[in-house]
């Protein structure tokens, strides 16, 4: 099996880890460098993709401020999403060419990681046709069914190699999902395994298990490397390129 540098950054800036993410493409298309798992967890922030509409981001400036929210755009698929603290946040730096080169295929083993985790808290997560992400289905205090996201995903590929990735719900704050219609679908609410559990979970809990899942759907063995260490050998490989 191909190795994959699992890295945990740790708490980081939506901005300083999408640098993180491009110098990391940048070297993974020219072969410098693994697949890379980046690891994280977001301040607070509202980030929308290629496809997102201004109208699905619900809060004004003056409230994003007093809630000390970000706003990002960017350049990964899908519409608009929050992040923040008790969020797992994975991106995959994948070179698709070694694996599939299938963008569906890509998305759904995301889907089936997040839904492999799941069931190992003893709660069933799927897909529904039409939209990415995870779902599980709940009861309403009336008795009638309703069903709540889990897991997001927004995805980016450059000549297949992939970038962002996926957002699974631990113990988040799902108020700060009110300031949005949550990826663009109206009355759907999100929820976490926290509430879902009626327990607290934690990140450390779910992470090595989410891991292991993503090496498993993408035939590949993961390694840790710190983020000292990834950051070194990025700048080795970027000096040799310079050089070069």
């Amino acid at each position: 099996m191909h190795e994959c540098w699992k890295v945990n950054v740790g708490r980081i800036g939506y901005q300083r880890a999408w640098e993180l993410q491009k110098r990391i493409v940048a070297a993974r298309k020219l072969a410098l460098i693994s697949d890379v798992l980046l690891l994280c967890e977001h301040p607070h922030v509202i980030t929308m993709g290629r496809n997102g509409r201004a109208e699905h981001l619900l809060a004004s400036e003056t409230m994003l401020r007093a809630r000390a929210v970000e706003f990002q755009a960017t350049n990964r698929g899908g519409d608009i999403t929050y992040h923040g603290p008790g969020q797992i946040v994975a991106y995959p730096i994948l070179n698709l060419a070694e694996i599939r080169r299938d963008v569906g295929w890509y998305v759904r083993q995301l889907e089936e990681a997040m839904i492999r985790t799941t069931a190992e808290y003893g709660i069933m997560a799927e897909r529904r046709e039409g939209r990415t992400g995870i779902w599980v289905g709940v009861a309403e205090a009336s008795g009638a069914p309703n069903e709540e996201k889990l897991g997001a995903i927004g995805v980016h590929i450059s000549r297949w190699v992939t970038s962002h990735g996926l957002a699974y719900n631990v113990s988040t704050d799902l108020s700060y999902f009110d300031l949005i219609v949550p990826c663009g679908i109206a009355g759907k609410r999100a929820t976490s395994l926290t509430r879902l559990l009626d327990r607290q979970i934690e990140m450390d809990d779910v992470a090595p298990r989410l891991v292991h899942h993503l090496g498993e759907c993408f035939g590949r063995t993961m390694r840790a490397v710190s983020h000292v260490e990834l950051e070194s050998i990025l700048a080795a490989r970027e000096t040799s390129v310079a050089v070069a």
